[in-house]
């Protein structure tokens, strides 16, 4: 696959499309309709967030495998003292800067969650239904194993998607999202990301003046994400299924988390491939699990990773990871070394408002034409992979190239869903004996 023909056509589609969709909704009176998949924590926030930052938006159906999932969310979203918690968000109306107070907040919020029974969808293939449903925008921020087939869907029905990071975690639902976000160009679709750095006006500024020179030529680059377990499920029911118990607890299996350098260090290394406007070539990575105990509850992932990436310039960097019991030194952090000094993320740039909110602002904007045309699929896409590469070689042992793992034809979803299907979970890689395909 061309991936650089395919960001091409990507920007190729943004640069020629006419960016204002014939929508009755969202100019006027009538709101935009949102609808999201996947109603944990992350979800709830980014409904938030949506709502925080657009008031031409509704919330109009939602989607989880699980009821209680579904049902803690809406109440979440209903609660004022769970609202009031965003107090202080400073968000744009009308090009002017507003400070939101509680009240606020509450009052505009409130009256646009308008989830119906009939638009609460529940089980495996809730997805598809709320896809079918009246909306313009799907939220997808379900364990990242299904957002290849929850952007497909998205895309196949028409609607602008707004998709957490990372976008699949293995290179055959890469692929399939690349495809799905060829797709939404070829169809105006805007495709924002949860990679929301790229809408922080810090992190916009400072890349932009490394671009412009202000560090010289970069000739090394740093980053870590060493932090705490983001989660787990303190024991499993009896009445749990595998697979319910490994969606109850899906930071701790492969197939839905990716590992932690997927699924969270993503934003440093997200962030360095802007920076350098390329993805690596090769990578070479160790890791393993020091902490976390050989146990069902901590299933089949690392706990520490290392990785020394080369980019086709001949820049290395050097990427630690790790997940240790709180506590622990906790270091999230970029460092990028020119020959006239050297910088982190964001010290470039100037304070703007919350990213969380910013991201929604600006999908909203290229969605009724009010800004550019924005579709992040590929070098989102990109960026996964890039991790992937790195996990598959600590994995395994082996240098890893950025054609190799474009092939890889692993495929970690399961053929067949169901709450009480048995599983078995694969062993916690072992260098020299995982194999990479």
């Amino acid at each position: 696959m061309d991936t650089a023909l395919s960001r091409r056509s990507i920007l190729a589609a943004s640069a020629f499309t006419i960016v204002r969709p014939q929508l009755v909704r969202g100019q006027g009176k009538e709101k935009l309709r949102a609808g999201l998949v996947g109603c944990g924590g992350r979800g709830t926030q980014a409904a938030v967030d949506m709502l925080t930052g657009n008031e031409n938006v509704e919330l109009v159906a939602m989607a989880d495998i699980f009821e209680d999932h579904l049902e803690g969310s809406l109440k979440s979203l209903r609660d004022p003292k769970y609202i009031s918690r965003h107090a202080g968000i400073v968000v744009e109306r009308g090009g002017q800067p507003k400070e939101m107070s509680a009240r606020d907040l509450v009052e505009s919020i409130q009256p646009r969650v308008a989830v119906t029974p009939d638009r609460h969808f529940v089980g495996f293939d809730a997805y598809q239904k709320l896809a079918a449903s009246d909306l313009d925008i799907v939220m997808l921020a379900t364990p990242p194993g299904y957002r290849p087939i929850h952007f497909e869907a998205a895309v196949e029905a028409g609607k602008h998607v707004f998709t957490e990071k990372p976008i699949a975690t293995d290179a055959t639902g890469v692929r399939r999202f690349m495809a799905a976000g060829r797709k939404a160009a070829e169809k105006h679709l805007t495709v924002m990301s949860g990679a929301q750095r790229h809408e922080d006006r810090p992190y916009v500024e400072t890349v932009q003046k490394i671009h412009d020179g202000a560090l010289g030529e970069v000739v090394a680059l740093y980053a870590n994400y060493l932090s705490g377990p983001v989660f787990h499920a303190n024991a499993r029911d009896p009445k749990w299924g595998d697979m319910e118990w490994e969606h109850r607890n899906w930071y701790s299996f492969l197939w839905l988390c990716g590992d932690q350098i997927v699924e969270q260090h993503f934003h440093n290394i997200d962030f360095m491939n802007w920076v350098m406007g390329a993805h690596p070539e090769r990578v070479v990575a160790s890791g393993g699990a020091a902490w976390r105990p050989r146990a069902a509850l901590y299933g089949n992932i690392y706990d520490h990773m290392s990785s020394d990436f080369t980019y086709p310039n001949g820049v290395h960097l050097s990427s630690t990871c790790r997940q240790y019991p709180r506590g622990s030194f906790n270091n999230v952090s970029d460092t990028i070394v020119g020959t006239k000094g050297r910088a982190g993320g964001t010290e470039l740039g100037t304070k703007g408002i919350s990213a969380y909110v910013q991201e929604h602002i600006d999908a909203v904007n290229s969605i009724l034409g009010r800004g550019p045309y924005i579709n992040q699929s590929i070098p989102i896409a990109e960026s996964t992979l890039t991790c992937i590469m790195a996990r598959e070689s600590a994995y395994s042992g082996m240098a890893i190239t950025w054609d190799q793992i474009l092939n890889s034809q692993q495929d970690l979803m399961p053929k067949q869903f169901g709450y009480d299907l048995q599983t078995e979970p694969a062993p916690l890689p072992v260098p020299g004996q995982y194999k990479f395909v």
